[in-house]
């Protein structure tokens, strides 16, 4: 209980100095911005906060206030109990429990001060309430409402805060999807009204799945406003800023991109260290330690004739939106590898789980550990399986595989890097304009690949270009795409993934004192590339 109470002392001692930090910076950006001209800029980022700061509400912070310092009408949207529960306000155990809107409002009011702001409240709509309340959960995840899908909209926020792809037809779940019906239909009559009132140039959204920026960003898009929405990328600090989905990351590369042998090394530099688990992503870093193979599995790797290792997603990440195209999620996927593994006794199949899928306090809860208990997997001689938390060096046994499955993984990438041949069976970010893996498009194409593969008796031979592809994009998002904020903002100390504001004077956020104001303010303005130059 007294390191409970000392963590919570902390951390309100870390909120209270940033927040008296984010104020005075903000008053200074009021005190010495221009006249407001032209078209404003509407931000809206409700779901990556409740209280505090977390990178993605920084990202959003921090850009506003640039925007403002040079200029340009700046308006902040933001949440007054305008949602009955939105996703870090929901107790999936417990839906009747109350967010903590107090703490959250207290935020914005903090983050927008000295700025325009037009808040979302909650208007009761007592015709929509009696529609939502005779729905099934089927009927709910199809709900379309005056034009507006709000079923769809909302399904993929309700997965990520069950932890899971396919809902489950229970008390807890239609409770919580009946609130963010009604919370995105408030959202979609006020944030309408707001969008013809302002007129804006652009809409900046953090995610744009989450259905209240989601929300947002339909109704921006049937008006024709462009819409901007922005992610963490890989590098520590920095964000990805996008016009297209920031949960997809699709980049294209420039015409004739390629890297200079200064780049490569610079490049190698990174993925050596990436290969001992030494990165981090959105503060986490996902590999404490990584072992070496064990004896048991390469002991049965010398009882076949091959190996094939297949790597999976965490099913309810929003990523998973863009995944599916033959299969209808990933699981269906996993039963079919599950019949190949049958047909094929002569081969190791052994089965990786993404190490996000156990976080603390984010662990899945339709796991492919649960699959693999249901199916049988291990009931078969040829398989094995490694859980989230085992940190056994999924680089290894790429190395020492014939070639690797994957669903969207990024390690499909980096199976291509290490030469590795790799088919990708979903709609892989990494795949869409320059293929780092083998693709396939229909259930036909994936047959013959995968049969070709395994009956191949000599080593597959993989395009070089597949892996000039995956390092091209990939060396692009870590130091094109990966916008650094890190002159700004440092870690607080008390929560990962949160930060607190260093100290630097105004004049820092002007496009002219930094390069990726410059890129942002050009991406949202002139509508050019969110990367930064060579």
């Amino acid at each position: 209980m007294l390191k409970k109470n000392q963590s919570a002392l902390q951390w309100r001692a870390v909120r209270l100095l940033n927040n008296h930090a984010i104020q005075t910076m903000a008053a200074s950006v009021a005190r010495n911005s221009p006249p407001p001209n032209g078209k404003p800029v509407i931000f809206f980022n409700t779901s990556s906060r409740l209280g505090s700061m977390s990178l993605n509400a920084a990202y959003s912070l921090l850009t506003s206030w640039s925007l403002q310092l040079s200029g340009v009408p700046v308006v902040n949207v933001y949440c007054r109990q305008g949602m009955t529960r939105c996703i870090h306000g929901t107790n999936r155990d417990d839906p009747q429990q109350s967010p903590p809107c107090h703490e959250c409002i207290h935020q914005s009011e903090v983050n927008f001060s000295h700025s325009t702001t037009l808040p979302i409240i909650y208007e009761e709509d007592r015709e929509f309430e009696e529609i939502i309340r005779k729905l099934t959960l089927p009927e709910m995840e199809e709900f379309v409402h005056k034009g507006l899908p709000l079923g769809n909209i909302c399904r993929s926020s309700l997965r990520w805060v069950m932890r899971r792809y396919h809902l489950q037809d229970e008390p807890n779940t239609l409770t919580i999807f009946r609130h963010y019906l009604r919370s995105s239909w408030n959202i979609a009559r006020q944030f309408g009204k707001i969008l013809d009132e302002q007129q804006p140039q652009v809409l900046v959204v953090f995610n744009g799945i989450v259905y209240p920026e989601g929300t947002a960003r339909y109704l921006a898009k049937q008006r024709g406003i462009r819409v901007i929405s922005h992610e963490v990328n890989l590098q520590p600090f920095t964000a990805f800023f996008t016009d297209q989905e920031a949960t997809f990351r699709a980049t294209p590369l420039p015409s004739g991109f390629t890297l200079s042998d200064v780049q490569i090394e610079q490049f190698n530099q990174y993925f050596t260290k990436r290969t001992k688990g030494q990165f981090q992503m959105a503060g986490v870093t996902f590999w404490k330690e990584i072992s070496d193979l064990d004896e048991h599995l390469l002991a049965k790797m010398e009882e076949y004739q091959q190996t094939v290792s297949v790597f999976t997603n965490v099913i309810f990440d929003t990523s998973q939106e863009h995944a599916n195209t033959f299969f209808p999620h990933m699981f269906a996927w996993l039963d079919h590898v599950l019949e190949t593994v049958k047909e094929s006794p002569n081969t190791l199949f052994v089965l990786r789980a993404h190490p996000d899928e156990d976080r603390p306090g984010k662990a899945s809860q339709e796991s492919v550990a649960d699959w693999v208990k249901q199916s049988g997997w291990k009931q078969l001689p040829n398989t094995m399986f490694y859980g989230p938390r085992q940190p056994v060096n999924s680089y290894e046994l790429i190395r020492r595989s014939k070639f690797c499955l994957v669903y969207t993984s990024t390690i499909g990438m980096e199976a291509s890097l290490l030469g590795t041949p790799v088919i990708c069976v979903g709609r892989a970010y990494y795949n869409e304009h320059n293929p780092a893996g083998f693709t396939t498009h229909s259930m036909n194409e994936y047959h013959a690949t995968l049969e070709q593969f395994l009956s191949h008796t000599k080593k597959i031979d993989t395009p070089v270009q597949h892996k000039i592809n995956a390092r091209n994009f990939l060396y692009y998002q870590l130091f094109r795409t990966s916008l650094p904020f890190g002159d700004f903002i440092t870690e607080d100390g008390a929560w990962a993934g949160y930060v607190k504001l260093k100290k630097f004077p105004w004049q820092a956020l002007l496009p002219e004192n930094s390069t990726t104001m410059q890129v942002i303010q050009d991406g949202i303005l002139h509508a050019k590339p969110f990367a930064l130059s060579e």
